[in-house]
């Protein structure tokens, strides 16, 4: 550079020699003026060579001047990146705590429902006596649980109070370490500073006890003896009716293809697969079934009926074999199969088998049988109207068997009509397997044992599912209460932070950026500023992450190998905290897997209707889904942290900070001595036992016995390492700088 002016120097003063010995000499008779209007800097032809060496030299030292107070001011302006970066590292503390603060309240309220839900799991199982085993396991789970729910919930809000009071401090020292962080004596720089979190303090955070779920616990310890009771009753009734439905299900269609209903209907009547459907299972299969089959069969073998032979034997045979048919059809017509899931009623009419059956039935007593007047004047009752005996004999109307065995009539020699002519017929198709009625009256009887042992399981079915009822309600009830019990905060910094940081490192302006053009030593002073940082939401993957890692750490003995109750009360939990911000979505899957997990299927299919009125309860909730949103500091105005906090502090900052803004240089007002009185004030609580962490509470969901989770928040090392050391030693220092300056000037 100083070569340069140098040349610059010399070139200007032989220009101004060679200007002088050039200078024209006025020629006779011109005027004088022209001459006068000629210089070293002007020409008639433009300027000259010294007029632009010194516009040059001009334009050089604005343009080196401008570049000094450029790097001045750059230099100034970094202090602002480190208060920008403080109030930012002394926020996301507030931010974590608030991811903290969440996942307490994702513990309180699945292990609220998870509780809550193993009960109703257990009241469930109360329903077959093949689960109350299990149905005892999981109301100690859930009784368990429920403790370490409200053990949890005191220790949460104990611990998360204690660190609430902390926060500011954590806050401060966090902040204080990021500015030092920046300091570096080798670049000129040596920033010293602090943060405070706004409001100072926040309020307690109070977690009430699961009452309701208490509530629920004694009741069920009330009332599952006798629902157990109840349900084996019902159950023992339940068995003996499936083994009568068994037994009918064989007799209709599960023997096939050996004797059965439906091979002899197919066999002896050739009905239709329509009419005369097949069942493989005795679960699909219902006694509508048997019956429908009945009334196509007798129908079908009634239109198809003819005499074997031409003997008057076969003939008459064949009458009473149509008499019967016609008998069979309007019988089983009369019958009927009314069933749903908690009654059934059946009539299976049944037939007679032998002729002392046949005389209470009305084939005994209806007068259809031909009469006629014999030679001797006695009476003959004949088989049918086409025997021989009719024709040689006088009509005399018609009679009925109960009269021929009363005495009025003579058997007739030709076709051997008598009662128990009507009696074999009956009996030659029930008294053996090879018969369809044998297997009918099967069905029919097993029919009736099975709505006996139905109507005797009723009452016992009736009051388990009353009982059931009332506590699957005291469930209901005491979901919805537990979803209102939330871990809510309102902590320090909920309005943001406000970063004081100052550079006390002496900048000379000259060695800064070195310039001939500038004379003077003087130098930049210690230069300080203030920046703001507030909450914002991001997302929401961070938290989710955080909550569902929770169970990460249980012992895989005890979540995977686990017995069936610890298994399927760990599995919803884990569902539960997985699906978090599922809401009741998340609830209803992590039940349905529980249950489907319990063998409820039945005899008196009461675990099943437990199952079902579990689910419906539940589902009528209306579980909001949680908002797992991840809190992140950004950097704000001062202005809109201070506004929102009604705090003296805060009132006297922004009441500086805007007559700053209003009076500029000449507000008397000090931003920095108000924020260090202000902090100051607040007494640094010692950190001693914080060096692994602050423990939050330690979760025992089984008791004691069971697995433990602590849950910690791992404070940053540079806390333990300066903490407080570091925020009073930040206080002092930009105390001693503002002491040493006689005032504050506001960088633009």
């Amino acid at each position: 550079m100083a070569v340069v002016l140098d040349a610059l120097k010399n070139m200007v003063a032989r220009s101004m020699r060679m200007a002088i010995r050039r200078a024209p000499r006025p020629i006779p008779g011109e005027s004088l003026s022209r001459h006068r209007r000629r210089s070293v800097f002007y020409a008639e032809e433009g300027f000259s060579t010294v007029g632009m060496v010194f516009a040059l030299l001009i334009t050089l030292s604005l343009i080196f001047t401008t570049a000094q107070v450029y790097e001045i001011e750059t230099t100034s302006s970094h202090v602002q990146n480190v208060a920008d970066a403080a109030a930012l590292a002394a926020e996301n503390e507030v931010a974590e705590f608030s991811i903290v603060v969440r996942l307490c309240d994702a513990l309180v309220l699945t292990m609220s429902l998870t509780g809550i839900a193993t009960m109703g799991l257990g009241i469930a199982a109360l329903c077959t006596p093949a689960t109350a085993p299990l149905a005892d396991k999981l109301i100690k789970a859930a009784t368990d649980v429920i403790d370490a729910r409200n053990t949890f919930a005191r220790r949460a809000a104990s611990g998360l109070n204690r660190f609430q009071a902390f926060l500011p401090f954590l806050a401060a020292a966090n902040a204080t370490s990021i500015v030092q962080a920046n300091s570096d004596v080798s670049a000129g720089t040596e920033y010293f500073g602090f943060a405070v979190v706004l409001p100072i303090e926040g309020d307690a955070i109070e977690v009430g006890s699961l009452d309701s779920a208490k509530e629920l616990a004694n009741n069920v310890e009330e009332n599952e003896a006798r629902i157990k009771e109840a349900a084996e009753a019902a159950e023992e009734a339940s068995g003996e009716a499936k083994a009568e439905k068994e037994k009918a299900f064989m007799a209709d269609c599960g023997n096939d293809p050996g004797y059965c209903m439906y091979e002899r209907a197919g066999h002896l009547a050739g009905l239709s697969a329509k009419d005369n459907p097949l069942y493989r299972s005795v679960d699909t299969w219902s006694f509508s079934v048997a019956l429908k089959r009945a009334q196509a069969y007798y129908p079908a073998r009634l239109a198809q009926e003819a005499p074997e032979g031409a003997s008057v034997e076969e003939q008459a045979r064949s009458a009473l074999r149509t008499r019967y048919y016609r008998f069979a059809v309007e019988e089983i017509g009369k019958g009927y199969v009314r069933e749903d899931e908690d009654s059934f009623e059946t009539r299976f009419p049944l037939l007679p088998k032998n002729t002392e059956q046949m005389r209470r039935t009305d084939l005994f007593t209806e007068a259809v049988y031909p009469v006629t007047i014999d030679s001797e004047g006695g009476a003959v009752m004949h088989a049918w109207a086409g025997c021989p005996g009719v024709s040689g004999g006088q009509a005399a109307g018609a009679g009925s068997l109960a009269q021929m065995e009363a005495g009025r009539f003579v058997t007739c020699s030709a076709c051997g009509f008598t009662a128990a002519s009507l009696g074999k017929v009956a009996s030659a198709s029930t008294s053996i397997d090879n018969g369809f009625e044998y297997h009918y009256n099967i069905v029919a009887e097993a029919a009736d044992a099975y709505q006996k042992a139905r109507e005797k399981a009723r009452p016992y079915a009736e009051e388990v599912k009353t009982l059931t009822k009332d506590l699957l309600d005291d469930v209901d009830g005491a979901l919805f209460d537990a979803i209102s019990y939330r871990i809510e905060s309102r902590p320090p910094g909920r309005y943001g932070a406000v970063a004081f940081a100052a550079d006390l490192a002496d900048v000379s302006a000259a060695t800064r950026f070195p310039s001939v053009f500038v004379k003077g030593n003087a130098s930049v002073g210690a230069r300080a500023a203030v920046s703001a940082a507030a909450l914002a939401s991001d997302d929401p993957s961070e938290g989710e992450t955080v909550i569902t890692a929770l169970l990460d750490n249980v012992d895989a003995d005890v979540a995977g190998g686990a017995a069936m109750p610890l298994g399927i009360v760990l599995d919803l939990w884990s569902a539960l905290l997985s699906c978090y911000a599922g809401g009741m979505e998340s609830l209803e899957r992590g039940i349905e897997s529980a249950l489907s997990q319990m063998p409820l299927a039945s005899e008196s299919g009461l675990g099943t209707w437990a199952a079902n009125a579990f689910s419906n309860a539940v589902g009528s909730l209306g579980l909001s889904p949680a908002e797992l949103d991840s809190p992140k500091p950004v950097l704000v105005n001062t202005a809109h942290v201070l506004a929102s906090d009604a705090s003296g502090f805060s009132s006297a900052l922004l009441k500086a900070k805007e007559d700053c803004v209003a009076l500029g240089d000449a507000a008397g007002a000090d931003l920095f001595t108000t924020a260090l009185s202000v902090f100051e004030s607040s007494s640094l609580e010692a950190l001693d036992g914080f060096e692994r962490g602050i423990e939050i509470a330690v979760i025992e969901p089984f008791g004691e016995a069971g697995p433990s989770i602590p849950l910690t928040l791992a404070l940053p090392p540079a806390v333990t390492s300066i903490a407080g050391r570091a925020v009073q030693g930040s206080i002092d220092k930009m105390r001693a700088v503002y002491a040493q300056a006689g005032g504050v000037r506001r960088w633009e």
